[in-house]
């Protein structure tokens, strides 16, 4: 969950590494550093802290050279500190090394080392990879690619690296396992990232590898690719679609918020060129290809993390009210580890914004070996997801640097929408007036949130109110218990004030105890077939002296005379609520965060891609 790049040409290396840093900060903040090749001497800078305490650091050095790479960090092994920073040298000093990952054969790696009289200054899994291949260069007397493919076939676990050696100048050598890696091809230069932000404003040419790949960059020459078995690979170079301006806030004071108000665009391109309601018409490639696979699956089992889950649990209900098929969703970190039941007829959705995170590539990897048609739902072109499975579908939300999920939700919810009424139609299960009534209500959505985001205000005025509080419930029923968990988890991450989502009809069996004038209670209480169920949880919350928010349809009278504050929505089919419930919570979410002086583009402990399990 580290960030990655490197430039090798005739630039100046180091604004295009800070640079490269600071978009892909996203990806961990805990330290950062960059190696610089000058006269034939490697300088390398490090610390703890942001890019922004990076650039400080490296502020009045020198900072030449055309040769560099640069690493912002997620601490896995060992703490944040100066010294566990990367990039790491190697014991003489004559190669240093980025890495992104997790080397699960560490201890033993560094053992044999310790036992060959080198020396370990970091906490770091990475300083082994760092000796290891310097090691085997010494003895072997092999260039430094075939060095790096010596190591990698005694590594266990995860990588992305690169590397650069005082004795190799012009050359750059990147590998990747199980973490992303791309490599940007300019004009007898190229540039090495995590994904592609980095990379956009210099070059369109992009070669992702894959993994047990090693690439070697030298100027003036063609990339070359070979596996660590050396077999020679020929790179596929692909034209990215990424637009510079997405990577920008855009005048708005966080990504989080331009994210939540891109959403009305983002959900529209999610569906655009899929449906067409005057028509009656869905298309979706991935479907079309296995439409009699997911037709006549028994079941169908979605598998996610985090936001991606709580995604997935809405589209159990979707497909399961409007196709009929049963639906289980599994936390794909805990999937692979319970020796689950899958069979050939089973049809396994894979979601993830990123398209690579780790649980849930393992998670596919073992679907795939009970022979599984897996379809995959990222936001990432030629991510790791997208190339694992058979079929799927991009939700073209645009790329998402706010590490607390927004856009990628809605984009998730819509895509799912559109399979479940894709299948319902198909098997028969929806009248053509309730299918033609689902799809043009879909059509609407994206105007539907351009109303709620009107709220904004309003959610502004709450938030003052319920920024000191210690604890908040979320409560939701039917559709919308997943957006109840969705809303509890966004504060959590954000603003640290403990909340959690409950079936509202839960709230008896537990968290009643709980209630009282100091809690807080978010209720999801819009017009639906659980409306009047609602409203009996929200008259058991008033009894014990909760202060209630609710998100009400517009015109509400009932619950406004019990809530405390309420949020109106504009009406909406029940089935397709949550896009339109989750807005204010995400909203909510923001404003308590910032009120209480948290960094919520990149809050504490987390990071935005978890390429390690």
């Amino acid at each position: 969950m580290c960030g990655i790049v490197g430039y090798i040409g005739p630039k100046e290396a180091y604004p295009i590494l800070i640079k490269g840093l600071h978009r892909l900060e996203y990806r961990g903040y805990d330290s950062a550093g960059i190696a610089l090749l000058q006269n034939g001497e490697i300088k390398l800078y490090k610390c703890k802290g942001k890019v922004s305490d990076l650039e400080a650091f490296a502020s009045g050095k020198n900072t030449s050279g055309t040769v560099g790479i640069g690493h912002t960090r997620w601490a896995t092994h060992g703490p944040p500190n100066d010294i566990n920073a990367h990039p790491h040298y190697s014991m003489s000093e004559e190669l240093v090394i980025i890495h992104n990952g997790i080397i699960e054969n560490y201890a033993t790696l560094k053992e044999g080392l310790n036992k060959r009289g080198y020396v370990f200054k970091s906490d770091t899994d990475t300083e082994v990879l760092a000796h290891l291949i310097e090691d085997i260069q010494n003895k072997e007397q092999v260039p430094l690619e075939e060095a790096v493919r010596l190591a990698l076939n005694e590594v266990i676990g995860a990588y992305a690296i690169v590397i650069l050696s005082k004795k190799e100048p012009q050359k750059l050598i990147a590998a990747k396992k199980g973490s992303p890696m791309v490599i940007g091809i300019g004009n007898d230069e190229f540039y090495i990232a995590s994904d592609a932000t980095p990379i956009v404003e210099h070059t369109r040419n992009v070669v992702y590898l894959d993994d047990e790949e090693i690439a070697i960059a030298e100027p003036g020459k063609e990339l070359k690719i070979k596996t660590v078995k050396n077999l020679e690979i020929t790179p596929y170079i692909q034209q990215l679609q990424l637009e510079l301006e997405l990577l920008e806030k855009g005048g708005y004071d966080h990504f989080m918020l331009k994210e939540i108000f891109e959403q009305p665009r983002s959900i529209r391109d999610s569906l655009r060129g899929r449906m067409d309601p005057n028509t009656g018409r869905i298309s979706m490639a991935g479907i079309i290809d296995f439409e009699n696979k997911f037709i006549q699956a028994p079941r169908i089992i979605i598998i996610g993390c985090g936001t991606s889950w709580h995604a997935g649990l809405v589209g159990e209900y979707l497909i399961e009210e409007l196709a009929r098929i049963p639906v289980e969703v599994e936390y794909a970190s805990e999937f692979r580890y319970r020796n689950p039941i899958i069979t050939e007829n089973d049809i396994v959705i894979a979601i993830s914004q990123s398209g690579e995170t780790a649980d849930t590539l393992a998670a596919i990897q073992l679907a795939k070996q009970k022979g599984a048609t897996i379809f995959g739902i990222c936001n990432v072109v030629g991510s790791s997801i997208a190339r694992a499975t058979h079929a799927g579908a991009y939700t073209h939300a645009g790329p998402e640097i706010g590490v607390a999920s927004t856009k990628a939700f809605t984009a998730q919810v819509s895509v799912l929408a559109l399979i479940a009424l894709a299948l319902g139609h198909k098997k028969g299960n929806l009248t053509e007036q309730t299918y033609h009534k689902l799809l043009t209500e879909l059509d609407r959505i994206p105007d539907l949130v351009s109303e709620v985001l009107k709220t904004e205000n309003k959610i502004r005025e709450i938030s003052q109110i319920f920024k000191d509080a210690r604890n908040f419930l979320y409560l939701g029923r039917g559709f919308n218990f997943p957006v109840a968990l969705e809303g509890a988890l966004k504060l959590k991450e954000i603003s640290y004030i403990h909340a959690e989502g409950y079936p509202a009809a839960e709230m008896k069996h537990g968290p009643i105890a709980l209630i009282d004038e100091e809690m807080p209670v978010v209720v999801i209480a819009n017009r639906n077939t659980s409306y009047e169920k609602i409203v009996s949880n929200i008259q058991e919350v008033k009894a014990r002296g909760g202060k209630l928010i609710a998100i009400v349809t517009c015109g509400d009278t009932e619950v406004r005379k019990m809530a405390d504050y309420c949020i109106e929505i504009p009406e909406v089919e029940e089935a397709l609520s949550p896009l339109i419930t989750v807005i204010p919570l995400q909203l909510l979410s923001y404003h308590i965060a910032v009120l209480r002086g948290c960094n919520v583009d990149q809050p504490r402990n987390l990071a935005k891609s978890v390429t390690v399990e």
